[in-house]
């Protein structure tokens, strides 16, 4: 089921994007290949914690992100990879695991990987493992308003 907080949010704001379902799949690479979307066009979620506050970092879904760079980035003296089942009460509406990257919608600071940027639309887990969400970068900017950086 995709997340009602996130449609009611796109429909209020009047983007436009395209709902495309797809056999289940739990990996950022396993999604974009049955959506059928480029693992560089696919925007994974990944919640981390910055010096003891989650936050959603957003990147291709071919990279790893570098924990290392990251921290150097934005100064912090702690950043780690959150366990789902810290932040699983966080997201109600969305599937484990398939959290969009909207953080602004649920009270978390979102950064976004610069390779992203350079996509005229990126597609992304909509809340459910077997459904995703294509839109432009520029109107998921718009919405977000993420912090760019390099991860």
């Amino acid at each position: 089921m995709l997340s009602t907080v996130l449609i009611d949010f796109l429909e209020k704001n009047a983007m436009q994007y395209e709902i495309v379902e797809h056999s289940i799949s739990y990996t950022a690479q396993e999604t974009a290949e049955m959506a059928h979307v480029s693992g560089k066009d696919f925007a994974k979620t990944v919640i981390v914690k910055i010096d003891g506050e989650a936050a959603m970092v957003v990147t291709q879904g071919h990279r790893r992100l570098d924990l290392d760079v990251l921290k150097q980035q934005l100064g912090a003296e702690e950043i780690k990879m959150a366990s789902e089942f810290s932040f699983e009460k966080q997201f109600p509406d969305c599937e484990l695991g398939a959290m969009p990257p909207f953080g602004n919608l649920w009270n978390m600071r979102v950064f976004v990987d610069t390779a992203l940027t350079e996509d005229e639309f990126i597609a992304f887990n909509a809340g459910s493992h077997e459904e995703l969400i294509k839109m432009s970068y520029k109107d998921y900017e718009t919405l977000v308003k993420p912090k760019v950086i390099a991860a």
